[in-house]
């Protein structure tokens, strides 16, 4: 299948940073694109990004199956990422939102279904070293987000059938131009001190530039084997605490070079969360296990797969991605 001007794409999450970036590049190739909006400000982000708002959200099967008639594809971004919350809002967000999508898809006449996921669905509370699609889940997930993702992409999967093509993409640690969310996180931990580098930080790290996860994606939307996985990353692994220096001063950050030991880290997070949820607190604690092992744990995946299947070439390079970050900032800041 090839995506094309006659035929409209569904973008769920449009008004996120991946959803948004999916509907940028749909766009900029002349692909009609319609994202669902669960508010009069979604509708309006994703109308000036260039898209057909669609209001509803992902509890409403029947509002996205009318949104979802006449188009060839659906690119499922929405989900929860944040690394602490209530247990039934993920699951009403990350799996039975994924699963109303799905339904959704199959009553529509969709086509094709490509779901963004994440390398999380591998975290077990070690490291994550070269793992390619062979990996098996882990036997207790290293939190609500690894859980819930991890149970979205087995529905995914379990959906391809017939007609109905389903693929998931599985990027790792997305960065890059319209981040609003974790870039902005790190750079102001830097310059409060309240970062540190546990364990030294120079462990490895894959990365996948925004771009290069909307290439990925739309990829695996034309050519993607049904049923299948495909890791997403900008190429070989980068140290830790280099990329993230590097990341930083894009934005007139100076990195501190505060060390700490990773037994501090572990012991804060698991502390933390006793707390937490023993008195019901609102608000996050200071440092999640799920947070620990995804930044200052190695994260490595290979993504050969979609290099020789989907003719994959991750085109935006971390220098090109960088030099775009400090163009940016200059231009604000001007």
């Amino acid at each position: 299948m090839t995506l094309n001007e006659t035929t409209p794409v569904f973008v769920t999450g449009g008004s996120g940073f991946v959803g948004g970036a999916a509907i940028l590049e749909l766009v900029a190739r002349g692909i009609p694109v319609r994202a669902l909006a669960r508010s009069g400000a979604a509708a309006e982000k994703v109308r000036a990004l260039g898209a057909a708002p669609v209001l509803g959200d992902l509890g409403g099967v029947e509002a996205m199956r009318e949104g979802m008639q006449g188009c060839v594809a659906v690119i499922h971004a929405a989900a929860k990422v944040q690394d602490w919350g209530r247990r039934e809002d993920y699951f009403a967000a990350n799996i039975e939102g994924t699963r109303n999508a799905l339904q959704a898809a199959r009553e529509a006449g969709v086509q094709r279904f490509v779901h963004i996921g994440t390398e999380a669905v591998l975290a077990g509370g070690g490291p994550i070293v070269r793992a390619d699609e062979t990996a098996p889940y882990p036997a207790v997930p290293n939190g609500l987000y690894p859980w819930s993702k991890g149970q979205a992409e087995r529905d995914v999967i379990a959906a391809n059938g017939g007609d109905f093509t389903t693929v998931s993409v599985r990027p790792r640690f997305i960065w890059g131009r319209g981040d609003t969310t974790l870039l902005p996180q790190i750079t102001r931990a830097m310059q409060s001190g309240a970062w540190a580098w546990f364990g030294g930080g120079h462990q490895l790290c894959s990365t996948c530039h925004v771009r290069n996860v909307i290439e990925g994606t739309l990829l695996a939307a034309e050519r993607g084997g049904g049923g299948e996985i495909y890791f997403l990353t900008d190429g070989e692994p980068v140290d830790f605490r280099d990329f993230l220096t590097r990341l930083a001063a894009t934005q007139g950050v100076v990195a501190p070079a505060r060390e700490a030991p990773m037994w501090l880290l572990d012991a804060v997070a698991a502390g933390g969360e006793l707390v937490w949820q023993g008195l019901s607190l609102a608000g996050r604690p200071p440092m999640t296990r799920t947070a620990v092992n995804l930044l200052f744990r190695e994260v490595t995946v290979v993504d050969r797969k979609a290099r020789n299947e989907l003719g994959y070439t991750s085109h935006v390079s971390i220098e090109q991605g960088l030099e775009e970050l400090r163009t940016d900032h200059l231009a604000v800041a001007a």
